[in-house]
């Protein structure tokens, strides 16, 4: 079984200062989309207003399988918005209208077993709003022995708190089992861009396993066992948006596929790393195809069929 937790907000994305797309989005949620039109029915966690955005990504969820039941929707403030600004080379950068409501997250956590997957990340993971919460849950979810799943996700923005909020950030490594990460989140970060230096000074002695994905110039791998860069797939980008939650997806997918358990995730060989990877890939490729923040339907039911 798969959980998520993080925001849920209404992209409009624009090309040369013009909108010409609105989707529902926030970095879990995209995940969490794939891996319910792929037909795991997942199960999400989040905060969503009782406005009209709010209830358009709530039937958007359930429409693509996605569970509901742990969402807080609440009266006073309004579901966030995000704007989404592509460049020439269609990446994204964003800015973020948002209008919570002093209580936050007020949910009951699902039920989670031994070996289900938990993905968590971004500023929503470390917010000091809701870093309490965010806490108890990732203390739930490792004390069931859950395979917990990091993408700190940490955008510029947000870089100049870096050093403030490092304690939380700290906690959410010692409680993950994988941590996946693009380049740019970890120079962000830590002013650091090579792998080996994020990965021996960062990250190695809190979670032995770490995916850094750099876009065009492919992914890089460390664990325990493997240590390997793969090949970007060459393709026609439409937009950046949702490559990485894509890959999360992907990744996510392959880990269920292979019946990868906690206790396993050390000790996976590169012959398997090699298929986990790719497909994320995979994945991550062909969102970039295409307006979405998620896998189409139609990429899916052809995963589905292999």
């Amino acid at each position: 079984m798969f959980f998520g937790i993080g925001e849920s907000v209404y992209d409009i994305v624009f090309k040369d200062n013009q909108p010409i797309r609105g989707v529902a989005g926030g970095s879990v949620f995209n995940t969490m989309i794939s891996l319910g039109r792929l037909g795991y029915n997942p199960a999400f966690m989040s905060e969503i207003g009782t406005d009209k955005i709010g209830e358009m990504i709530i039937s958007f969820m359930e429409e693509n399988g996605v569970k509901s039941d742990n969402v807080y929707r609440f009266f006073e403030g309004k579901t966030p918005v995000s704007m989404a600004f592509l460049n020439e080379r269609n990446e994204a950068s964003y800015d973020f209208y948002m209008q919570y409501p002093e209580g936050r997250l007020d949910i009951v956590w699902p039920r989670i077993d031994n070996n289900d997957i938990l993905i968590f990340g971004s500023y929503y993971s470390i917010n000091p709003d809701l870093r309490q919460t965010i806490a108890e849950l990732l203390e739930y979810a490792s004390d069931r022995k859950a395979i917990i799943y990091y993408d700190p996700n940490f955008r510029k923005n947000h870089s100049s708190m870096a050093l403030k909020l490092m304690p939380s950030i700290i906690e959410n490594l010692e409680f993950a089992d994988i941590v996946r990460g693009s380049d740019e989140d970890f120079l962000n970060l830590y002013n650091e861009t090579d792998t080996d230096r994020i990965y021996n000074n960062h990250i190695k002695f809190y979670t032995p396993i770490f995916i850094c994905t750099k876009g065009e110039g492919g992914v890089d791998l460390r664990t325990p066992l493997v240590k390997k860069h793969y090949e970007a797939k060459r393709i026609d980008a439409v937009s950046s948006i949702g490559a990485g939650d894509s890959f999360n997806a992907g990744l996510l997918h392959s880990l269920a596929k292979n019946k990868i358990e906690k206790e396993s995730l050390n000790d996976i060989t590169e012959e398997v790393w090699d298929e986990i990877i790719n497909t994320a890939i995979e994945f991550a490729s062909e969102v970039c195809q295409s307006m979405e923040n998620y896998i189409s339907v139609k990429f899916a039911d052809a995963i589905i069929k292999k």
